[in-house]
């Protein structure tokens, strides 16, 4: 047999393409902000996860041209030996007192710092208890480590009861979930599961990737949400969403973060974040610090569409967050009602399989706080027409 023959005959793009309603790699040509040019035009920018709308503000923009032009393009190296710049070590010491733990470890991708983390924590007679929807990320990572993975059904806290009464009472364990769910944009359930990881001596860790920015004290995620931020051991978070850039974080105590730099092989075997990539992040998060009410206005922005969507009739998940999911069920209605709202001026992402369950795939919209009333009175009018005649 052909190591190729599953390329060969994989026919499913194909097929789709062949209908017209082929939803990935649109060809951006504007800045990512909340209307862009994509493929020759105007499009209202409801499928980005840009919160704060900083990808475009002058100061993270300024920070990342004078650290090109001081630190040159890339760093050629991984943290572990040439490749940490002053810039990283600044960037982790304002995150660190940002998010009030003693210790911030940066990685190159969001993605990685799951991979990172989850790897060189989870070893041979550990285990790693999951929420059924995280993120692939949090699964991949899972996937990579020695220890076993259990999971529970989503939010489910009887379920997760179940699944660690199952686990030795010896075992190392770790519980981790998003903070908030990429999908439904719903919240974790984190007083539940703090209480649970304390009567069966588990650690917690929380994916904030769409949390920081968007809910606690000035944007500092789920368990400031929640007032417990004394209570997780572990924030994992992004720098490629609210903080406009690209790269991850491990926010915990300076031991397990120690032990993470010289045990991590995604972290000692990867390049470190660009001067660019490090320089925007930084500036991004000085932002967030000097302007909390962005985060009030992205509130208002998820409110004012969610309410606009019930008075047209349109059936959302009622989430606290700016995910706000439009449930269309079936895959290929799913694909066409995309390529519509896209024909008629809103950008807004599919979410079907291996993303959702087979019967519940969905049309996956986010605000920015840089969103106006005016562009969401748009973009719904355009939504629920086109959900109408579909």
């Amino acid at each position: 047999m052909d190591l190729f023959d599953k390329c060969y005959q994989f026919t499913t793009a194909d097929e789709v393409r062949e209908k017209g309603i082929y939803p990935y790699f649109h060809e951006l040509q504007s800045k990512q902000a909340n209307e862009v040019i994509m493929e020759g035009k105007r499009r209202i920018m409801l499928g980005s996860n840009n919160y704060l709308g900083l990808t475009t503000n002058p100061e993270v923009m300024e920070a990342a041209i004078k650290a090109v032009e001081k630190y040159g393009t890339g760093c050629s190296g991984s943290r572990f030996l040439n490749g940490t710049l002053e810039l990283h070590l600044e960037l982790e010491e304002e995150l660190a007192k940002f998010l009030g733990k003693e210790a911030v470890v940066t990685f190159s991708t969001g993605f990685q710092t799951n991979l990172g983390i989850i790897s060189s924590l989870v070893r041979i007679g550990d285990y790693v208890v999951c929420d059924k929807e995280n993120h692939a990320s949090i699964y991949d990572g899972c996937k990579l480590c020695f220890g076993k993975k259990v999971t529970f059904n989503h939010s489910d806290m009887e379920d997760l009861e179940r699944v660690l009464k199952t686990i030795p009472e010896e075992a190392g364990k770790l519980i981790v979930t998003d903070g908030v769910f990429s999908m439904g944009g719903d919240i974790a359930k984190l007083p539940e599961i703090v209480r649970l990881a304390k009567q069966y001596n588990a650690r917690v860790m929380v994916d904030d990737s769409h949390a920081l920015g968007v809910i606690g004290k000035g944007g500092r995620g789920t368990a400031s949400h929640f007032n417990l931020e004394d209570d997780v051991d572990i924030y994992m978070g992004t720098f490629s969403k609210s903080l406009a850039s690209l790269g991850g974080f491990m926010a915990t105590s300076y031991k397990v973060a120690d032990f993470v730099r010289h045990n991590s092989r995604p972290f000692i075997f990867s390049a470190s974040m660009t001067p660019s990539s490090a320089a925007s992040a930084l500036a991004a998060l000085k932002v967030l610090e000097s302007h909390p009410e962005l985060v009030d206005k992205l509130r208002h922005n998820s409110q004012y569409m969610r309410q606009k969507l019930v008075e047209k009739g349109v059936e959302t998940m009622m989430s606290e967050t700016p995910i706000i999911p439009i449930y269309t069920y079936e895959l290929e209605r799913t694909l066409y009602i995309t390529k519509r709202l896209f024909d008629e001026g809103v950008y807004a992402n599919s979410s079907v399989p291996p993303a959702t369950p087979p019967d519940g795939c969905l049309v996956r919209t986010s605000l920015m706080a840089t969103h106006t009333d005016e562009l969401i009175d748009e973009a719904v009018e355009i939504i629920s027409r086109v959900l109408k005649e579909c």
